[in-house]
């Protein structure tokens, strides 16, 4: 057999859903429902990753005209990127409730019945879409904690700490599609073939490089940040550490998972003085990412993930990736 037919009939890899069936034992009281809400999210990341391919020629690029919670103008596409989302969630029937950044209330989805809580940012980084530069979806994942058969509640089922996530990921829409994920037992991730329609395992036990120099932050703001901050920047520049920003959480953080590195979003008076980010489903679900990927994640001085929230859309200062980074950060800013 010559190169090309061995190339061409080598075995194309593991599906997503292949992967979630191999690896459903890892929890012994499973039933099922974490897996098809795992493939739930997969299929709703398909169909909005068709949306961003042709938003250019569908004209949904721009602004809707509305606010989300936080006052930031909605673009069209964080609103299909909501609704997309809502819609497999509710039709699979896996989730209670929905956080969402695009939605001031808890979204219930009528299935009282359900097991599971998601948290999420439908569309991340939906300021640059008419650039073409990389956006995603984060999502975290947690059990419900009133009784099943009831109406969710925002205290007890909403505000949970990011310790009590069981499976938390994003989507990258990019030059690829991936979709990373980890239900606590280390990080794998998988790339969309649009040929085939299906995410196959590309990058199995994501790990953070031993050694990153590449420090992630909006540096616009340098004279707004409090001293501490401007002492850490002042010594990546002496240290001679690599200056990237994106501007995009999700491809901030996929290029510090990839490459080694820090991500900071700390908080600006003036401007962000309690932090940007927001704690339930953009911090919280990269923070178990990083740690799973032998990374740190911290907001406030403490681990992001033991942060109790009190509202839903609560903002926190967020410093996030490879150990060694991540360390030596918090020993300008402690």
């Amino acid at each position: 057999m010559n190169e090309k037919i061995k190339a061409l009939s080598a075995p194309v890899g593991t599906t997503l859903d292949r992967w979630i069936d191999l690896n459903q034992d890892q929890f012994p009281y499973a039933t099922g429902e974490l897996s098809r809400l795992l493939r739930d999210i997969g299929l709703a990341a398909k169909i909005l990753g068709r949306e961003i391919n042709r938003a250019g020629l569908g004209d949904i690029t721009g602004m809707a005209g509305s606010e989300n919670v936080q006052g930031e103008d909605q673009k069209m596409l964080d609103i299909v990127g909501h609704i997309r989302f809502v819609r497999a969630l509710k039709m699979g029937g896996q989730v209670c409730c929905i956080v969402s950044e695009e939605k001031e209330e808890l979204v219930l989805t009528g299935k009282n019945d359900a097991k599971y809580v998601i948290a999420m940012d439908p569309l991340d980084g939906s300021s640059n879409i008419e650039v073409n530069v990389p956006i995603g979806t984060v999502f975290g994942i947690y059990r419900r904690k009133t009784e099943i058969g009831t109406p969710p509640e925002v205290a007890k089922d909403a505000l949970q700490k990011g310790v009590e996530q069981i499976a938390g990921g994003y989507v990258l829409f990019g030059s690829s599609t991936m979709l990373v994920y980890t239900t606590g037992y280390g990080v794998n991730g998988f790339t969309y073939d649009p040929s085939l329609g299906e995410f196959y395992l590309s990058h199995p036990k994501m790990r953070f490089p031993a050694e990153g120099n590449i420090y992630s932050i909006n540096e616009s703001h340098y004279f707004k940040y409090g001293e501490a901050v401007q002492h850490y920047l002042n010594h990546c520049k002496r240290e001679g550490y690599t200056a990237r920003y994106i501007g995009s959480l999700v491809a901030d953080f996929h290029r510090s998972l990839i490459k080694g590195g820090i991500y900071l979003y700390p908080a600006t008076p003036g401007v962000y003085p309690d932090g940007k980010l927001r704690l339930l489903y953009e911090c919280n679900p990269l923070a178990f990412i990083a740690e799973q990927a032998g990374g740190l994640a911290y907001g406030n001085g403490q681990r992001i993930m033991e942060i109790a929230p009190v509202n839903m859309h609560q903002r926190v200062p967020l410093i996030i990736g490879s150990e060694r980074m991540v360390e030596e950060a918090m020993r300008f800013l402690k």
